[in-house]
């Protein structure tokens, strides 16, 4: 949509200087093999369609009534699956939405947070909507993150593990030099991405005061057309989320969402299945490129990240359009 200089001037002065997310696009032609938002190419458990019919049949009544605002079943059935407590879990409507409120929470600071310069795209954005300041850290000539170069003042780090998009993976110990080098400073792993093959820095949450993670059901369980995403962490940092959502929305997830999330998480069989297939593809879909003359990063997502000496990459891309 194009709007005028004089409409305009009935926007904020900040909003006028916004430069949005833009979001990957979602072609209307049916049955394409897409592949530009990294979804999962296999449904959800057939218990979370069953956990959604339920909703509609058996509870379409309470469809007038607001959700649970705590969302407590979710949290339970997250906390189980974590192996957790309660008290360290935070929902949202979507990951997108609790990490816009991590930056509200944490990264208002003095000093500028740092994350990588080749990283989710949507980082730069929040810091320029809440006016976070910022410092982008480049990767290396490997197009991986050099965690000695975290070790900075800083108002906060953030980091996704594995990398969108490069794919590539820190190790546990690689980010608990950066938890260590900051100890009053809240650092955020974002694992989107972390069911396909990474680690997991959830088993670091009762050892770090200091640490975050966020995660979504969008890739692995499939549900990204519901919104569900969360954050684990020590009480006094999910209090400080919790604050700041109840400030914004305080139903932030539906129930047919709060339904199919728990159902997922309870079918924990179905969701290691389906992990495996997608890295079982992934690894052909590797060797495959490999023999085709294709450098390849070493990848533990559900994408990849290759490069060919002979063949521009914006051309290939357009040809597979």
């Amino acid at each position: 949509m194009t709007v005028s200089t004089a409409q305009m001037r009935f926007w904020s002065p900040e909003v006028r200087e916004l430069e949005p997310y833009v979001p990957g696009e979602q072609p209307k032609i049916q049955n394409l093999l897409k592949l530009n938002t990294n979804e999962n190419p296999y449904p959800p458990s057939p218990k979370v369609v069953e956990a959604v019919q339920a909703v509609l049949h058996e509870q379409a009544d309470a469809l007038r009534l607001y959700p649970d605002p705590d969302a407590t079943a979710l949290k339970q059935a997250i906390a189980k699956q974590q192996n957790i407590d309660v008290s360290q879990v935070f929902v949202g409507n979507g990951s997108d939405e609790v990490l816009a409120h991590i930056f509200k929470a944490f990264f208002l600071q003095d000093e500028p947070i740092l994350y990588p310069d080749i990283t989710y795209s949507f980082y730069p954005v929040y810091s320029q909507f809440f006016g976070t300041k910022t410092k982008e850290i480049p990767l290396n000539e490997s197009f991986e993150i050099d965690v000695r170069d975290y070790t900075q003042p800083n108002g906060g780090v953030i980091i996704t593990n594995p990398n969108a998009p490069t794919s590539i993976a820190l190790s546990l110990a690689e980010i608990e030099q950066v938890l260590q080098a900051n100890p009053d400073r809240v650092v955020v792993i974002d694992e989107a991405y972390v069911d396909f093959g990474a680690e997991s820095a959830v088993s670091l949450i009762n050892r770090y005061e200091n640490l975050v993670v966020c995660q979504t059901t969008s890739k692995s369980r499939s549900l990204a057309g519901l919104r569900v995403g969360f954050a684990i962490a020590q009480s006094h940092l999910i209090a400080a989320l919790e604050a700041v959502k109840n400030s914004f929305n305080s139903y932030p997830i539906d129930r047919f969402a709060i339904a199919a999330a728990v159902a997922s998480f309870e079918d924990q069989a179905y969701f290691e299945e389906q992990c495996q297939k997608v890295i079982t593809s992934r690894e052909k879909l590797v060797r495959d490129l490999t023999e085709l003359g294709f450098n390849v990063l070493p990848s533990k997502a559900n994408f990849i990240f290759a490069t060919h000496s002979q063949h521009d990459a914006g051309q290939l891309a357009q040809k597979l359009r």
